[in-house]
């Protein structure tokens, strides 16, 4: 029984990945999979999650094995390798934290109130504006005051409530589902299509760099439980994660199947109008009482997300600074919270009307930079930086050759068919 205490105890790093994970790859591309394709993508979803299995669990294995990082471990490869990292990561982070708050706010917009259109001066704001600027602001209070010890126990929370929402709203779709369920699946071929497939799976369960978060926070997570780092409690908490990521991403897989597909009803490119969309094409196909459990189930969503991705982001720049430059002022947490939450509210104020494109563009491009991320993860793990006794098994080391295979021969597949 102390065994398991302390196991439970010392999960925190595993359902922070879920929470980043479980986002727009689930409640946006999971759905519209379902509703344009049936679970004609079941075999995407399912293969692209074992074919990432691997590199996305070195990073809480190098963390477990040298209680650092994988930026520091990126740094040991070299300098460029941590400098092509850096330029990745800022060229991304921007669109992505905008992408996730503001499919956020929509989200809001519909459940909590629709502000209206408030004027200042010269300037209008809409509603998903000042619930985005909301949004942040609330993230910034709770990361900055509470920090990690607060997202550490409030991911916990709404990681549950997501689950326990998702389930219920699943059961009963499929309980009104009255139509023949097909298992047949579908190889996409049509370009739009296979743009949709790779930005689908750009996303499943979540950008590769997102190995590198789950590091950053289990040694995060030592300061409050050196147990996380002490054995292979850390592999059992990233397991509980990745296996909820999938389950989840399968429940939106159905939910998009069960109460859109051959409906002839297509989502909005708006982030207001998709939320509102979602949550009432639920309730019209599902009845009114839907509304509570969709809208809680689609706000944790995107609210672990957008806490998850704002927290992460600003902790790596800041390390690779530190590695880099040594320098205290623009290495500090604060700095990079503070630049990612203003550079995100001011991508949204100013290319609103191109966030369909910035998303499509970020989620692409998070798969064809995943060879990257796989390559290198899997050299540090194999390398003399991390000790002998945590290299990977034999069995894993064949998933990762499969998985690096996989993710190179489709993004070559993706680039000649443009």
């Amino acid at each position: 029984m102390l065994k398991v205490y302390y196991k439970l105890k010392a999960l925190g790093p595993g359902l922070l990945f879920a929470g980043a994970a479980i986002g727009v790859s689930h409640l946006v591309q999971s759905t519209k999979a379902g509703a344009n394709f049936g679970l004609g993508l079941l075999w995407a979803l399912l293969l692209v999650n074992i074919c990432k299995y691997p590199f996305f669990q070195f990073g809480p294995r190098y963390a477990a094995a040298t209680g650092e990082s994988l930026v520091e471990g990126y740094a040991k490869l070299g300098k460029p390798i941590l400098g092509v990292y850096f330029i990745l990561n800022f060229a991304t982070m921007f669109t992505i934290q905008a992408a996730v708050t503001i499919v956020t706010a929509g989200i809001a917009t519909t459940l909590f109130g629709d502000f209206g259109v408030l004027s200042i001066g010269r300037f209008s704001i809409a509603s998903i504006q000042i619930w985005t600027a909301i949004i942040l602001a609330i993230s910034l209070f709770i990361l900055v005051i509470g920090k990690y010890t607060l997202l550490d126990r409030l991911i916990k929370i709404i990681i549950i409530t997501l689950t326990i929402s998702t389930i219920i709203a699943v059961f009963f779709a499929y309980t009104g589902h009255n139509r023949v369920l097909s298992f047949k699946q579908i190889l996409p071929k049509n370009s739009l299509d296979i743009a949709f497939l790779i930005a689908f799976m750009g996303w499943m369960p979540a950008p590769l760099d997102v190995a590198v978060w789950h590091s950053i926070w289990s040694v995060e997570k030592k300061k409050d439980n050196s147990n996380i780092l002490a054995s292979k409690t850390a592999l059992f908490d990233f397991n509980i994660g990745y296996i909820g990521t999938i389950v989840l991403g399968i429940g939106f897989l159905l939910l998009g199947t069960f109460v859109m597909y051959n409906t002839g009803e297509t989502f909005s490119k708006s982030a207001g109008l998709f939320a509102n969309q979602l949550i009432n094409m639920y309730t019209k196909n599902l009845g009114s009482w839907a509304y509570l459990i969709i809208g809680i189930a689609a706000f944790t969503t995107m609210l672990s997300t957008t806490l998850t991705s704002l927290d992460a982001s600003p902790r790596i720049m800041s390390k690779i600074v530190q590695l880099s430059f040594k320098s205290q002022r623009l290495s500090s947490y604060k700095f990079w919270i503070i630049l990612l939450a203003v550079g995100s509210l001011l991508i949204f104020l100013f290319l609103a009307s191109e966030m369909g494109l910035l998303i499509k563009i970020a989620t692409i491009l998070s798969f064809l930079t995943a060879p990257f991320y796989a390559i290198i993860n899997y050299k540090l793990i194999n390398s003399e930086h991390t000790p002998k006794s945590w290299h990977p098994s034999t069995q894993l080391k064949a998933l990762s050759w499969l998985g690096i295979l996989f993710l190179i021969g489709f993004s070559i597949w993706f680039l000649t068919t443009l």
